[in-house]
């Protein structure tokens, strides 16, 4: 999975997306706060690679893409677009291959500009990362070379407040940072940072109108973000392995990024900080219960701006959800089995 899982689409109900087997399913609050539907099949019949990229635009639409096998030891990229959780998304529609034809070379990423059209981005047999844009009256543009090298699985894709799209790869000697100078054109190689990254940390956030941030785990084992401009900060160790979810709120009526993350003990950590000022310091709070190895976890706001966690595990669908109370701090109800 890249990117988050857990959405509020343009009616303000919840939504989550999971893998299950070769099917991507989709489950979705009923009502703001009400029952959860049960999981349906996203995107017709067509069976699947496990693996899946999700992407929202500023008009709540969920892009979804993900790898196909094709013929024999081939595999091809295919997207669906989900308008809202309790209508059926468009059936998989194949986009093709950065390199024409091979098999699978990485995990998507998915960002939506400003204008309603998804990105696609995915390493290329080169070391490189390829990239898909929809046109913005249907259609979709030739696969670009965004070229790099040695660029490692796990790419992230974020919209800027600005409606440009930009995206962020980890190297072997750090990372690589690429924007759209343009609405509508090809994103190009800005920057590269020369810092100790673990491949597949992560994640990124629009933080301001004019700048993105990127949460990554270093080789120290601290967990880092990074605005391209400046130098990388470290924020506090990383509480357990993979990317963290982040997610700007206000709290107390400030301007805030909360992350969270699963912990080594399989338990799910949150840290909050006014946004942009990591020097004011970041600590991690336990929440719930001991997870599944393989679970999840993910963070949106609700229909009214209230915070809203949910932990997933593939291997048994559990999905668990909290929301925060309304009263001073990040004090979240209890955890609730969906």
């Amino acid at each position: 999975m890249n990117g988050d899982w857990l959405l509020r689409g343009r009616d303000g109900r919840l939504s989550v997306y999971q893998l299950s087997g070769d099917a991507v399913l989709c489950r979705a609050e009923r009502g703001p706060r009400g029952p959860w539907s049960a999981p349906r099949k996203v995107g017709g019949e067509q069976k699947l690679h496990t693996v899946l990229a999700v992407g929202q635009g500023a008009d709540g639409y969920a892009h979804l893409v993900s790898w196909r096998p094709t013929v024999q030891g081939e595999s091809g990229l295919v997207h669906s677009t989900h308008f809202r959780p309790h209508l059926a998304a468009l059936d998989w529609h194949p986009v093709g291959h950065p390199d024409k034809k091979g098999d699978r070379t990485g995990t998507p990423a998915v960002a939506v500009d400003a204008q309603g059209r998804a990105h696609v981005f995915v390493r290329n047999k080169g070391g490189g990362v390829g990239m898909l844009a929809q046109k913005e009256k249907g259609g979709w543009d030739p696969w670009r070379d965004l070229e790099g090298k040695e660029v490692q699985d796990g790419l992230a894709a974020v919209t800027g407040e600005s409606g440009r799209v930009e995206l962020y790869a980890a190297v072997p000697q750090g990372l690589l940072y690429w924007r759209q100078e343009e609405p509508g054109t090809q994103p190009v190689l800005q920057e590269a940072l020369k810092a100790p990254v673990r491949p597949g940390t992560l994640r990124a956030l629009a933080t301001s109108p004019e700048r993105t941030t990127v949460f990554y785990t270093g080789t120290s084992g601290d967990l880092c973000a990074w605005r391209p401009g400046g130098e990388p900060v470290t924020l506090l160790p990383a509480a357990g392995p993979g990317p963290v979810s982040a997610v700007r709120c206000d709290l107390d009526g400030h301007d805030c990024t909360l992350l969270v993350q699963r912990t080594e003990s399989r338990r799910v950590a949150f840290a909050a900080y006014p946004t942009e000022l990591e020097s004011a310091g970041a600590w991690w709070t336990e929440s719930g219960p001991e997870l599944p190895l393989d679970a999840l976890v993910s963070l949106t706001t609700d229909e009214e701006d209230r915070v809203v966690a949910a932990t997933l595990s593939p291997s048994t669908g559990r999905l668990l959800l909290t929301r925060r109370k309304d009263e001073p701090g990040l004090a979240l109800e209890a955890w609730r089995e969906v």
